[in-house]
């Protein structure tokens, strides 16, 4: 049976107070949850020795997470990313006739919900059976979505090592919802050095190739014949200094992967660490993957563990509708309309290599 534990994490310079939820499984695979934008914190999972370490990226403490100089160039560490995860392009889109104009955050684009997005709102945090249920309330106008949305995010581990995401919205009026979490990983354990030797495997036969801008130009392009076809392991650092051109846009990978057809939750991606022997199953409901190889660790921060990240460090794999939705009619639709619940589930399940 999975345990439940609730610490005070820090507090705001408003004297919010921000809590930090631990679930630890029978196996010992723990797992914490800030309510400062339902962050995932730390991941200890054990490697084939048994010793555990942390195996995605974050702070110690709250300052970390709010200190100036990391949210100018916000790598969303953990964060709940929304109202629409990934970009949207100009910082705008139309929807039912009406022209909806965003915070733009990214130059002209607006990224992860804008400048003071889902990852930086205090969220309220109730447990569950085997986890804890977060929720949110963006209101109507909130960086320049329309709509009010109640937003909910229950995180559950299980015994099979399974850290479990259900998410859940509604809103008062016709918006566009895209939801995701924006761990980063090294199997490894956080501040271990460069992750491009996992082994990667993505369930895609197609991306969507991106402009100048990362913005995708709206074509779905085979992976075959490309250092963007993962549908066998390959290791993440391979190919990334090849020389294509979509590589050389955003530093490395940072592109939008069509996931395979299929219904309910499937297998979206594997990683394996032959170092440690752990291995990470990603399951979604989503009908993408933003596979993003660490291409702007710089090197200026150091996590919990008090050790730098630097370029290919570390890796984010985000399940979740494909970006500029609103302005790419082709693509899936993330339109929600009052009367509709939105729902989406991921899973990453944490196991051995044999």
């Amino acid at each position: 049976m999975t345990s439940i534990d609730r610490v005070t994490f820090g507090e705001l310079a408003d004297g919010t107070g921000i809590e930090k939820w631990t679930l630890t499984n029978p196996g010992g695979v723990s797992v914490s949850i800030l309510t400062w934008g339902a962050t995932i914190q730390s991941v200890l999972v054990p490697d084939r020795a048994g010793d555990l370490a942390n195996v995605t990226l974050g702070f110690a403490d709250l300052s970390g997470y709010t200190d100036p100089a990391y949210l100018a160039g916000n790598p969303f560490f953990g964060a709940t990313v929304g109202r629409y995860a990934n970009r949207i392009a100009g910082g705008r889109f139309t929807l039912d006739g009406e022209s909806h104009k965003l915070v733009q955050n990214e130059g002209k684009t607006t990224l992860h919900g804008g400048s003071h997005g889902f990852d930086q709102r205090v969220w309220s945090a109730t447990e569950v059976d085997g986890g804890v249920r977060m929720t949110h309330t963006s209101v109507d106008g909130e960086q320049g979505f329309p709509g009010t949305v109640q937003v909910g995010v229950t995180f559950t581990l299980d015994e099979r090592n399974a850290l479990r995401l259900d998410y859940e919205a509604v809103t008062d009026r016709a918006t566009v919802v895209a939801l995701t979490n924006h761990a980063y990983w090294n199997l490894a354990g956080e501040g271990s050095g460069t992750a491009e030797h996992h082994l990667l495997r993505i369930d895609a036969g197609h991306y969507t190739p991106v402009d100048a801008t990362l913005i995708p130009t709206g074509e779905i392009a085979p992976v075959a014949g490309t250092p963007f076809d993962f549908r066998e392991f390959h290791p993440i650092g391979e190919r990334v200094r090849g020389g294509h051109p979509q590589l050389g846009i955003g530093r490395g990978y940072d592109h939008n992967y069509v996931l395979n057809d299929g219904e309910g939750l499937r297998t979206a991606a594997v990683v394996r660490d032959p170092s440690s022997g752990r291995e990470m199953t990603i399951e979604t409901t989503e009908p993408g993957l933003q596979f993003y190889s660490g291409n702007f660790l710089d090197g200026k921060l150091r996590g919990g563990g008090g050790l730098t990240y630097r370029q290919g460090d570390a890796f984010a794999l985000e399940t979740q509708h494909f970006p500029d939705s609103p302005n790419q009619p082709a693509f899936p639709s993330t339109v929600l309309r009052p009367g509709e619940t939105y729902r989406s589930t991921t899973a990453h399940i944490f196991s051995l290599l044999a």
